[in-house]
Protein backbone atom coordinates (compact mmCIF):
# COMPACT_ATOMS: atom_id res chain seq x y z
CA UNK A 1 0.00 0.00 0.00
CA UNK A 2 1.36 3.78 -0.47
CA UNK A 3 2.31 5.15 2.64
CA UNK A 4 1.78 8.69 3.09
CA UNK A 5 1.50 11.08 5.95
CA UNK A 6 -1.79 12.28 5.96
CA UNK A 7 -2.18 16.28 5.67
CA UNK A 8 -5.09 17.20 8.29
CA UNK A 9 -6.72 19.98 10.16
CA UNK A 10 -9.71 20.56 12.40
CA UNK A 11 -11.62 23.18 11.25
CA UNK A 12 -14.73 22.90 14.17
CA UNK A 13 -15.31 20.44 16.75
CA UNK A 14 -18.09 21.06 19.01
CA UNK A 15 -19.45 19.18 22.08
CA UNK A 16 -23.02 17.98 23.26
CA UNK A 17 -21.85 14.83 25.52
CA UNK A 18 -18.53 14.03 26.80
CA UNK A 19 -17.06 12.13 23.67
CA UNK A 20 -16.65 9.18 26.01
CA UNK A 21 -20.26 8.72 25.35
CA UNK A 22 -20.29 8.12 21.72
CA UNK A 23 -20.91 4.96 20.57
CA UNK A 24 -21.63 5.67 16.79
CA UNK A 25 -20.08 8.23 14.20
CA UNK A 26 -21.04 9.50 10.95
CA UNK A 27 -18.32 10.54 8.36
CA UNK A 28 -19.54 12.70 5.91
CA UNK A 29 -16.82 13.35 3.00
CA UNK A 30 -17.75 16.65 0.86
CA UNK A 31 -16.35 18.30 -1.79
CA UNK A 32 -17.60 21.52 -3.75
CA UNK A 33 -21.41 20.27 -3.15
CA UNK A 34 -22.42 22.65 0.08
CA UNK A 35 -26.09 23.07 -0.50
CA UNK A 36 -26.31 19.16 -1.27
CA UNK A 37 -24.12 18.69 2.07
CA UNK A 38 -26.82 20.86 4.28
CA UNK A 39 -29.33 18.65 2.72
CA UNK A 40 -27.34 15.34 3.85
CA UNK A 41 -26.65 16.44 7.62
CA UNK A 42 -30.31 17.62 7.52
CA UNK A 43 -31.25 13.98 7.31
CA UNK A 44 -28.07 12.54 9.24
CA UNK A 45 -29.00 14.85 12.47
CA UNK A 46 -32.45 12.83 12.90
CA UNK A 47 -31.14 9.25 12.99
CA UNK A 48 -31.39 7.43 16.23
CA UNK A 49 -30.11 4.56 16.04
CA UNK A 50 -30.85 4.00 20.49
CA UNK A 51 -27.56 5.16 21.53
CA UNK A 52 -25.15 8.84 21.20
CA UNK A 53 -23.96 9.71 17.63
CA UNK A 54 -21.43 12.12 16.45
CA UNK A 55 -20.81 13.48 12.55
CA UNK A 56 -17.99 14.29 11.44
CA UNK A 57 -17.63 16.08 7.94
CA UNK A 58 -14.49 15.54 5.82
CA UNK A 59 -13.62 18.84 3.58
CA UNK A 60 -11.39 17.82 0.57
CA UNK A 61 -11.80 21.57 -1.17
CA UNK A 62 -8.50 22.73 1.32
CA UNK A 63 -9.07 26.26 -1.29
CA UNK A 64 -12.48 26.53 -1.21
CA UNK A 65 -14.15 25.12 2.37
CA UNK A 66 -17.48 26.14 1.40
CA UNK A 67 -18.33 22.48 2.93
CA UNK A 68 -16.67 23.06 5.44
CA UNK A 69 -18.11 26.43 6.11
CA UNK A 70 -21.98 25.28 5.65
CA UNK A 71 -21.05 22.31 7.91
CA UNK A 72 -19.98 24.54 10.77
CA UNK A 73 -23.03 27.22 10.00
CA UNK A 74 -25.34 24.19 10.72
CA UNK A 75 -23.61 22.61 13.45
CA UNK A 76 -24.13 25.54 15.49
CA UNK A 77 -27.13 25.60 14.86
CA UNK A 78 -27.79 22.03 16.58
CA UNK A 79 -26.85 20.08 20.04
CA UNK A 80 -24.65 17.77 18.68
CA UNK A 81 -21.61 16.35 18.83
CA UNK A 82 -19.29 17.26 15.67
CA UNK A 83 -16.19 17.48 13.97
CA UNK A 84 -15.00 19.13 10.55
CA UNK A 85 -11.74 18.21 9.47
CA UNK A 86 -10.02 19.33 6.49
CA UNK A 87 -8.35 16.77 4.23
CA UNK A 88 -5.77 19.17 2.63
CA UNK A 89 -4.56 16.45 -0.04
CA UNK A 90 -6.75 16.03 -2.29
CA UNK A 91 -8.82 12.65 -3.53
CA UNK A 92 -11.89 10.43 -2.22
CA UNK A 93 -9.25 8.06 0.08
CA UNK A 94 -7.50 10.99 1.45
CA UNK A 95 -11.19 12.23 2.83
CA UNK A 96 -11.69 8.95 4.06
CA UNK A 97 -9.10 8.33 5.67
CA UNK A 98 -9.06 11.63 7.63
CA UNK A 99 -12.85 11.03 9.05
CA UNK A 100 -12.01 7.28 9.82
CA UNK A 101 -8.75 8.35 11.15
CA UNK A 102 -10.73 11.35 13.42
CA UNK A 103 -13.24 8.85 14.42
CA UNK A 104 -10.79 6.71 16.28
CA UNK A 105 -8.96 9.23 17.86
CA UNK A 106 -11.74 11.31 18.88
CA UNK A 107 -14.51 9.13 20.00
CA UNK A 108 -12.56 6.10 22.04
CA UNK A 109 -15.87 4.17 22.93
CA UNK A 110 -17.15 4.25 19.36
CA UNK A 111 -18.42 0.83 18.01
CA UNK A 112 -18.97 1.80 14.80
CA UNK A 113 -18.91 4.66 12.24
CA UNK A 114 -21.51 5.03 9.11
CA UNK A 115 -20.22 6.85 5.88
CA UNK A 116 -22.28 8.91 3.78
CA UNK A 117 -21.43 10.96 0.86
CA UNK A 118 -23.22 14.32 -0.08
CA UNK A 119 -25.02 13.71 -2.70
CA UNK A 120 -27.16 11.25 -0.66
CA UNK A 121 -30.12 11.43 1.43
CA UNK A 122 -30.77 9.02 4.45
CA UNK A 123 -33.67 7.11 4.46
CA UNK A 124 -35.79 8.05 8.16
CA UNK A 125 -33.92 4.89 9.71
CA UNK A 126 -31.21 4.44 7.92
CA UNK A 127 -28.45 4.37 10.61
CA UNK A 128 -30.68 2.36 13.04
CA UNK A 129 -31.47 -0.47 10.51
CA UNK A 130 -27.15 -0.81 9.59
CA UNK A 131 -27.02 -1.08 13.26
CA UNK A 132 -29.99 -3.90 13.64
CA UNK A 133 -28.61 -5.90 11.07
CA UNK A 134 -24.75 -5.54 12.23
CA UNK A 135 -26.14 -6.90 15.45
CA UNK A 136 -28.72 -9.38 14.15
CA UNK A 137 -26.09 -10.81 11.96
CA UNK A 138 -22.61 -9.95 13.53
CA UNK A 139 -21.16 -9.11 10.88
CA UNK A 140 -17.51 -6.61 10.89
CA UNK A 141 -19.27 -4.65 7.99
CA UNK A 142 -23.06 -3.93 6.67
CA UNK A 143 -23.60 -2.28 3.30
CA UNK A 144 -26.91 -0.61 2.14
CA UNK A 145 -28.56 0.76 -1.16
CA UNK A 146 -27.77 3.64 -2.69
CA UNK A 147 -31.16 4.51 -5.17
CA UNK A 148 -30.86 6.37 -7.82
CA UNK A 149 -32.53 10.13 -7.96
CA UNK A 150 -32.59 11.00 -11.05
CA UNK A 151 -32.46 14.99 -12.24
CA UNK A 152 -33.79 14.29 -15.21
CA UNK A 153 -37.24 12.26 -14.45
CA UNK A 154 -37.33 11.03 -17.94
CA UNK A 155 -34.90 8.30 -17.52
CA UNK A 156 -36.26 6.55 -14.51
CA UNK A 157 -35.54 3.04 -16.47
CA UNK A 158 -32.02 3.54 -15.81
CA UNK A 159 -32.89 2.40 -12.39
CA UNK A 160 -32.69 -1.02 -13.54
CA UNK A 161 -29.23 -0.78 -15.41
CA UNK A 162 -26.22 -2.13 -13.59
CA UNK A 163 -24.15 1.23 -13.39
CA UNK A 164 -27.08 2.14 -10.70
CA UNK A 165 -28.78 -0.99 -9.35
CA UNK A 166 -27.40 -2.13 -5.96
CA UNK A 167 -25.49 -5.05 -5.85
CA UNK A 168 -27.64 -7.11 -3.55
CA UNK A 169 -32.06 -7.20 -2.68
CA UNK A 170 -32.56 -8.99 0.84
CA UNK A 171 -30.64 -8.42 4.16
CA UNK A 172 -28.23 -10.64 5.73
CA UNK A 173 -24.51 -12.16 5.26
CA UNK A 174 -23.10 -11.57 1.85
CA UNK A 175 -19.73 -12.32 0.48
CA UNK A 176 -18.79 -8.87 0.39
CA UNK A 177 -19.14 -5.28 -0.72
CA UNK A 178 -18.34 -2.58 -3.39
CA UNK A 179 -19.19 0.90 -2.12
CA UNK A 180 -18.58 3.22 0.71
CA UNK A 181 -21.45 5.46 0.21
CA UNK A 182 -23.80 3.72 1.98
CA UNK A 183 -22.10 1.17 4.83
CA UNK A 184 -21.49 0.65 8.35
CA UNK A 185 -17.89 -0.22 9.89
CA UNK A 186 -17.19 -1.66 13.42
CA UNK A 187 -14.54 -0.35 15.45
CA UNK A 188 -12.43 -3.69 15.65
CA UNK A 189 -12.12 -3.59 11.86
CA UNK A 190 -10.57 0.02 11.86
CA UNK A 191 -8.26 -0.97 15.18
CA UNK A 192 -6.90 -3.98 12.84
CA UNK A 193 -6.42 -2.66 9.36
CA UNK A 194 -3.33 -0.35 8.80
CA UNK A 195 -3.57 3.13 8.16
CA UNK A 196 -3.87 4.35 5.83
CA UNK A 197 -7.48 2.57 5.20
CA UNK A 198 -8.21 3.34 1.92
CA UNK A 199 -5.08 3.29 -0.18
CA UNK A 200 -4.41 6.37 -2.00
CA UNK A 201 -3.17 4.91 -5.28
CA UNK A 202 -7.06 4.81 -6.09
CA UNK A 203 -7.56 8.37 -4.91
CA UNK A 204 -8.97 9.27 -8.56
CA UNK A 205 -9.91 6.50 -9.93
CA UNK A 206 -12.23 4.81 -7.58
CA UNK A 207 -12.03 1.30 -6.27
CA UNK A 208 -10.16 2.28 -3.35
CA UNK A 209 -13.31 0.63 -1.02
CA UNK A 210 -13.37 -2.57 -3.03
CA UNK A 211 -9.64 -3.13 -2.24
CA UNK A 212 -9.99 -2.32 1.29
CA UNK A 213 -13.27 -4.77 1.53
CA UNK A 214 -11.07 -7.03 -0.08
CA UNK A 215 -7.97 -6.72 2.31
CA UNK A 216 -10.90 -6.73 5.15
CA UNK A 217 -12.08 -10.25 3.88
CA UNK A 218 -8.50 -11.50 3.88
CA UNK A 219 -7.73 -10.57 7.47
CA UNK A 220 -11.61 -12.62 8.40
CA UNK A 221 -13.88 -9.79 8.62
CA UNK A 222 -17.44 -11.17 7.14
CA UNK A 223 -20.31 -8.77 5.40
CA UNK A 224 -23.58 -8.52 6.00
CA UNK A 225 -26.59 -6.43 3.59
CA UNK A 226 -29.16 -4.34 4.96
CA UNK A 227 -31.77 -3.53 2.31
CA UNK A 228 -34.11 -1.74 4.83
CA UNK A 229 -30.98 0.88 5.21
CA UNK A 230 -31.53 2.72 2.00
CA UNK A 231 -29.91 6.44 0.97
CA UNK A 232 -31.12 8.11 -2.56
CA UNK A 233 -28.19 9.43 -4.32
CA UNK A 234 -28.88 12.36 -6.75
CA UNK A 235 -27.98 11.44 -10.19
CA UNK A 236 -27.40 14.36 -12.48
CA UNK A 237 -28.37 14.42 -15.89
CA UNK A 238 -25.01 14.41 -17.12
CA UNK A 239 -24.37 10.98 -15.89
CA UNK A 240 -27.52 9.57 -17.49
CA UNK A 241 -26.34 9.70 -20.80
CA UNK A 242 -25.17 6.95 -22.62
CA UNK A 243 -21.37 8.30 -22.77
CA UNK A 244 -20.94 8.94 -19.12
CA UNK A 245 -22.55 5.44 -18.74
CA UNK A 246 -19.74 3.82 -21.07
CA UNK A 247 -17.03 5.43 -19.58
CA UNK A 248 -18.05 4.34 -16.25
CA UNK A 249 -18.84 0.58 -17.25
CA UNK A 250 -15.22 0.57 -19.13
CA UNK A 251 -13.56 2.07 -15.40
CA UNK A 252 -16.05 -1.01 -13.65
CA UNK A 253 -13.48 -3.63 -15.70
CA UNK A 254 -10.34 -1.79 -15.66
CA UNK A 255 -10.50 -1.61 -11.77
CA UNK A 256 -11.55 -5.20 -11.49
CA UNK A 257 -8.36 -6.06 -13.21
CA UNK A 258 -6.98 -4.26 -11.55
CA UNK A 259 -7.84 -5.39 -8.15
CA UNK A 260 -7.35 -8.79 -9.85
CA UNK A 261 -3.87 -8.16 -10.34
CA UNK A 262 -3.48 -7.19 -6.52
CA UNK A 263 -5.09 -10.25 -5.66
CA UNK A 264 -2.83 -12.67 -7.79
CA UNK A 265 0.73 -10.88 -8.28
CA UNK A 266 3.25 -12.13 -10.76
CA UNK A 267 3.52 -13.87 -13.72
CA UNK A 268 1.18 -16.44 -13.87
CA UNK A 269 -1.93 -13.98 -11.99
CA UNK A 270 -1.38 -11.81 -14.55
CA UNK A 271 -2.15 -14.69 -17.56
CA UNK A 272 -5.00 -16.03 -15.43
CA UNK A 273 -6.35 -12.23 -15.38
CA UNK A 274 -6.11 -11.53 -18.80
CA UNK A 275 -7.60 -15.29 -19.70
CA UNK A 276 -10.29 -14.49 -17.20
CA UNK A 277 -10.91 -11.10 -19.05
CA UNK A 278 -11.06 -12.78 -23.05
CA UNK A 279 -13.34 -15.20 -21.42
CA UNK A 280 -15.95 -12.09 -20.25
CA UNK A 281 -15.46 -10.97 -23.45
CA UNK A 282 -16.65 -13.76 -25.48
CA UNK A 283 -19.21 -14.23 -23.15
CA UNK A 284 -20.53 -11.09 -23.13
CA UNK A 285 -23.15 -10.87 -26.03
CA UNK A 286 -24.56 -13.63 -24.32
CA UNK A 287 -25.05 -12.21 -20.82
CA UNK A 288 -26.05 -8.70 -22.83
CA UNK A 289 -29.04 -10.50 -24.33
CA UNK A 290 -30.00 -12.33 -21.20
CA UNK A 291 -29.79 -9.10 -18.93
CA UNK A 292 -31.72 -7.10 -21.70
CA UNK A 293 -34.55 -9.33 -21.36
CA UNK A 294 -34.48 -9.63 -17.58
CA UNK A 295 -34.30 -5.60 -17.12
CA UNK A 296 -36.17 -4.37 -20.32
CA UNK A 297 -33.95 -1.60 -21.00
CA UNK A 298 -31.93 -1.73 -24.16
CA UNK A 299 -28.49 0.11 -23.16
CA UNK A 300 -27.91 -2.74 -20.86
CA UNK A 301 -27.37 -5.57 -23.32
CA UNK A 302 -23.55 -3.50 -24.22
CA UNK A 303 -22.62 -3.43 -20.24
CA UNK A 304 -21.02 -6.60 -19.68
CA UNK A 305 -19.49 -6.04 -22.83
CA UNK A 306 -17.62 -2.64 -21.69
CA UNK A 307 -16.65 -4.30 -18.77
CA UNK A 308 -14.59 -6.88 -20.65
CA UNK A 309 -12.93 -4.08 -23.05
CA UNK A 310 -12.48 -1.86 -19.66
CA UNK A 311 -10.44 -5.23 -18.30
CA UNK A 312 -8.56 -5.34 -21.66
CA UNK A 313 -7.83 -1.76 -21.86
CA UNK A 314 -6.29 -1.91 -18.21
CA UNK A 315 -4.19 -5.12 -19.04
CA UNK A 316 -2.38 -3.53 -21.92
CA UNK A 317 -1.94 0.16 -20.70
CA UNK A 318 -4.73 1.87 -22.94
CA UNK A 319 -7.24 3.07 -20.80
CA UNK A 320 -7.03 6.56 -20.06
CA UNK A 321 -8.36 9.09 -18.25
CA UNK A 322 -11.33 9.81 -19.20
CA UNK A 323 -12.47 5.92 -18.48
CA UNK A 324 -10.18 6.24 -15.50
CA UNK A 325 -12.36 9.02 -14.09
CA UNK A 326 -16.15 9.34 -15.78
CA UNK A 327 -17.38 11.61 -12.85
CA UNK A 328 -15.15 14.36 -14.36
CA UNK A 329 -16.51 14.52 -17.34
Amino acid sequence: MTAQAPQVSIFHQQAATASESVEYVVTLPTFRRPDHLVKTLKTVISQDPGASVAIIVMENDADGLAGAHAAREFFLLHKINALVVIAHDRGNCHAYNAGWTAAMATYPQMKALAVIDDDEIASPSWLENLVLIQKRTGADIVGGPQLPDFEDRGRAELKRHPVFMPHYDTSGPVPILYSSGNVLITAPVLAKMPVPYLDPVFNFTGGGDSDFYRRCRAEGFCFAWANEAWVTETVPARRTEQSWIRARSLRTGALSAQLAHRARPGLAGRFRTILHSLLLLAASPFRGIRLWRKTGVASTALFHFYVAVGRLMAEFGVINEQYRNPEKN
